[in-house]
C-alpha cells in the first residue's frame, strides 16, 4: 500500500517542485540511485514503467524507500491502461502518471485516492484533464511545448497547476526559465542521470548535483 496520503503527496510536491523521472532494470542500481537523489533532498520520485522489469523493480523500490526514504513519495510514471494503474497502486505506487490521459485510470485514482497526473500538449487536452479529475496536469513533451506556451495557457486557465516534463534540463537557467512562464512543478529524466553511476563516489556526485537542482527552484 502507499506509504503517503494523497494530501501528504501533494505537500511533498508543492516543497520538492522537482521530480526525478527515472528507469533502471537493476533493482539494486535503481535504488542506489533514488538514495542518492534522496541525499540530495529530492522527497519526490517518479520510476517509470517502461520495460518488462519495472514491476519487480518498483515492488523492490517500495520495500527500500519505506526503510531507506522515510518521507520519499514514490510514484509510477508511464502508466497507460487501467490494469496497470490497478497494479502498481496494489504495490504501494503514491501517485500515478500518464503520458495522455486516460479517463479510466483517473476514474480509478480518485475511487481509491491514489493522485492522478495526467498529460496533455494542448489546451483542449488540459481542459479534459481537469473535467476528468485532474488537480495537476503534466505538459509533455515540454522541449516541444516550450515556456511560451507554458505562459500562453496560464492566461485563459491562471489556476491550472502543471508540471512540466521532457528536455527540462538541469542548468539554473533552464529551470528559472521554466519556474518564471508560469510552471508549477518540473519532472526531470536523463539529463539529470546523464552517465552511468560506477561507484560511490559517482552517487555522491549525483547527490551534489540533485542538491545544485532544487537551489535553483524560486
Amino acid at each position: 500500500m502507499a506509504s503517503q496520503s494523497a494530501a501528504e503527496v501533494q505537500r511533498q510536491l508543492d516543497e520538492t517542485r522537482i521530480a526525478p523521472v527515472f528507469f533502471h532494470p537493476n533493482e539494486v542500481y535503481a535504488s542506489q540511485i533514488v538514495k542518492a537523489c534522496y541525499k540530495g533532498g529530492m522527497r519526490v520520485f517518479e520510476f517509470t514503467h517502461r520495460g518488462v522489469e519495472a514491476p519487480a523493480v518498483f515492488q523492490h523500490l517500495r520495500a527500500f524507500v519505506d526503510r531507506e526514504c522515510p518521507e520519499m513519495a514514490l510514484g509510477i510514471g508511464t502508466v497507460f491502461y487501467e490494469k496497470d494503474a490497478r497494479a502498481y497502486a496494489s504495490w504501494g505506487a503514491d501517485f500515478i502518471i500518464q503520458p495522455i490521459t486516460c479517463p479510466q485510470v483517473g476514474a480509478f485514482c480518485q475511487a481509491t485516492g491514489v493522485p492522478w497526473i495526467p498529460a496533455a500538449a494542448t489546451l483542449n487536452e488540459i481542459w479534459q484533464a481537469r473535467q476528468a479529475g485532474a488537480k495537476v496536469v503534466k505538459l509533455f513533451p515540454g522541449n516541444v511545448l516550450g515556456p511560451g506556451f507554458v505562459k500562453a495557457i496560464k492566461a485563459p486557465m491562471p489556476d491550472v497547476r502543471v508540471m512540466v516534463t521532457g528536455g527540462v534540463e538541469p542548468t539554473a537557467e533552464n529551470i528559472r526559465t521554466w519556474f518564471s512562464a508560469g510552471a508549477d512543478y518540473l519532472g526531470m529524466g536523463s539529463q539529470l542521470f546523464a552517465g552511468e553511476c560506477c561507484n560511490e563516489n559517482d552517487f555522491n556526485r549525483l547527490s551534489e548535483r540533485v542538491k545544485e537542482v532544487l537551489s535553483h527552484r524560486p
